[in-house]
């Protein structure tokens, strides 16, 4: 049964300054709004500014233990109680099983929040938690043969990943427990990652350098206003396998070098928020960018990432399926489509995906994968390159697409490029055990 991971989110300063049962009353409603199909962010938004921080760390270690709270919640209460005291009761039952807190404390605190909240269901929690201590091993034992409270996913998702990666399967599982590391991408216009790794280390912020990238790796998560020069562009929060895109692109492009006067290379990047792509397109040369994305709340980030990095694209609020109502007419020169997902590969960063996420809508997303994909392709100038990628672990939104596509496009070529990029890579002390997200990348080029 996986208990409390290594690097499972621990309540941070801000949670420690209120009480417990205002937090996991917090917790409880993001749990509840999570099964009902809401996204944990848009649950977190709803708690007022204080408390985001404490619930969130508090929603994280419970979304990934959320399997094994369930299977326990039958056992101790078959029928179903009213959603917010069933989030109570699983995210009471899931803390338990962790390190969190010492069980005195989480009973005490729990009762407390069901009191303020729901007196009427405060006996029933106060029972089902303290038969949950006694009787412990017990009920551990019985569920364990249970796939999902074993592993914390859906069974369709465990199913998936045995199929697609029969040999790293488990470790991917596993993987989805560890919160992930917090990386950054230097801004190359204005520093090296080796100079930025001296003022880090100036800042007492410990970090690792990945060779694969040039991003760097933070040995504990830190603020941004901690980040030296972040204000004013010098770094940015960017995930290292994220940080592959641009620099594939652009190796493949091999655009020479622009002179004043002269046309810059236009780039498409397709459903481009937050801008992090854009930006570090930006970064390495110079481009005339479209971002596009069809949310236009989505779009007003990659405005601030630019605008904090001193950047400049063409923003545009539109469907990157439907280019006739947006295009200008003008050939690209490349197209980068990091194309709707399932987010399969950043579980570790959002717990709650593997809980929203079902399995009809993989085939789903492929289906707009395609439509986007084909849809985009007459748009590349001849030689041209497209990079399309997902950050997603299942072969039915990374390779069988490329092998779909290329069926479909006689004009397109594959080029190498990484494929499926899976986050259970361990490198070498000093270094440290992470890795990046789970993503895909295939490369083509228009004959």
């Amino acid at each position: 049964m996986t208990a409390s991971s290594r690097k499972s989110s621990q309540p941070s300063p801000v949670a420690q300054s209120l009480p417990l049962w205002q937090l996991l009353t917090g917790c409880a409603q993001a749990v509840s709004a999570v099964q009902q199909g809401q996204s944990l962010n848009d649950a977190l938004a709803a708690r007022p500014a204080a408390e985001r921080p404490g619930v969130q760390a508090l929603s994280f270690a419970v979304l990934r233990r959320l399997g094994t709270a369930q299977a326990l919640r039958a056992i101790l209460v078959p029928k179903k109680p009213a959603p917010w005291v069933d989030g109570l009761l699983l995210s009471a039952l899931a803390l338990a099983c962790g390190t969190e807190y010492s069980e005195h404390t989480l009973v005490d605190q729990t009762v407390e929040a069901a009191k303020r909240k729901a007196r009427q269901a405060s006996g029933l929690v106060n029972a089902v938690l303290r038969r949950f201590l006694r009787e412990r091993q017990a009920l551990m034992a019985e569920i364990e043969s249970d796939p999902v409270a074993h592993f914390n996913h859906p069974q369709w998702w465990i199913s998936r990943l045995k199929h697609d990666w029969p040999e790293q399967w488990q470790a991917l599982l596993q993987a989805n427990q560890e919160a992930a590391p917090m990386a950054l991408r230097v801004n190359a216009r204005r520093t090296t990652p080796q100079a930025y790794m001296s003022r880090l280390e100036d800042a007492g912020l410990p970090a690792w350098l990945d060779p694969a990238t040039g991003g760097i790796v933070l040995k504990h998560a830190a603020p941004v206003s901690r980040l030296p020069g972040f204000d004013d562009g010098d770094v940015s929060v960017q995930d290292l396998s994220a940080q592959r895109a641009a620099s594939l692109l652009l190796q493949a492009c091999q655009f020479p070098p622009t002179t004043p006067g002269s046309t810059r290379p236009r780039v498409l990047d397709a459903c481009a928020a937050p801008g992090g792509k854009t930006a570090h397109l930006l970064e390495l040369t110079e481009l005339d960018v479209t971002a596009l994305d069809t949310d236009p709340k989505r779009l007003a980030r990659v405005h601030d990432t630019l605008d904090r990095l001193g950047l400049q694209a063409h923003a545009i609020a539109a469907d990157a399926s439907r280019p006739d109502a947006w295009w200008d007419g003008q050939p690209y020169d490349a197209i980068l489509l990091d194309a709707p997902c399932s987010a399969s590969g950043i579980v570790r960063r959002h717990p709650d995906v593997r809980w929203l996420r079902r399995e009809s809508d993989i085939t789903a997303l492929a289906r707009t994968q395609d439509t986007i994909l084909d849809a985009l392709w007459p748009l590349l100038k001849p030689g041209g390159h497209l990079l399309y990628c997902t950050c997603s672990l299942f072969k039915e939104e990374g390779q069988q697409r490329v092998d779909a596509f290329l069926q479909r496009c006689p004009q397109a070529k594959a080029l190498s490029a990484p494929g499926h990029l899976l986050p259970v890579v361990e490198y070498d002390e000093p270094a440290g055990p992470d890795s990046g997200d789970g993503f895909f990348y295939a490369l083509f080029t228009k004959i």
